[in-house]
């Protein structure tokens, strides 16, 4: 063996993030920015959020989506889901993608017209994950 397995310094993980950006422009012929942060008050307090950026391919991946429980089967995930999905096409997205764990979202992606695409579980550690997209 010719080589060795090293940690990488913060400057050379950017070189290496640079590197597979330069080899992704070669598939990627177009790029879309933005970044979809939104929320529901009630009396000052935070409720419900949710949280998105644009990816490669007109994808909008939804990193967060959270209702305090108390604040659950009200609609206000629902109307949250509704106004990302406003803010997406007006972004240029065609398409939004997020994931869920087990005991998440499952049946309320579902609910809102996300189609699951993915799914994996691991029963090991106790848990299963789902993969959601939904076309614009």
């Amino acid at each position: 063996m010719d080589y060795k397995i090293e940690n990488l310094n913060e400057s050379e993980v950017e070189e290496l993030e640079e590197m597979l950006s330069n080899y992704d422009k070669k598939h990627i012929t177009y790029q879309l920015n933005g970044q979809v942060s939104i929320g529901i008050k009630k009396d000052g307090k935070l409720v419900a959020g949710l949280d998105g950026c644009m990816t490669a391919f007109k994808i909008l991946y939804v990193s967060t989506v959270f209702v305090v429980e108390e604040y659950r089967g009200l609609g206000y995930g629902t109307a949250i889901m509704k106004e990302v999905e406003k803010r997406a096409i007006a972004l240029g997205a065609n398409m939004i993608r997020l994931d869920t764990f087990d005991w998440q979202g499952k049946g309320f992606y579902e609910r809102v017209g996300y189609e699951q695409v993915g799914f994996y579980e691991n029963k090991e550690d106790g848990f299963s994950e789902y993969f959601f997209l939904k076309r614009l």
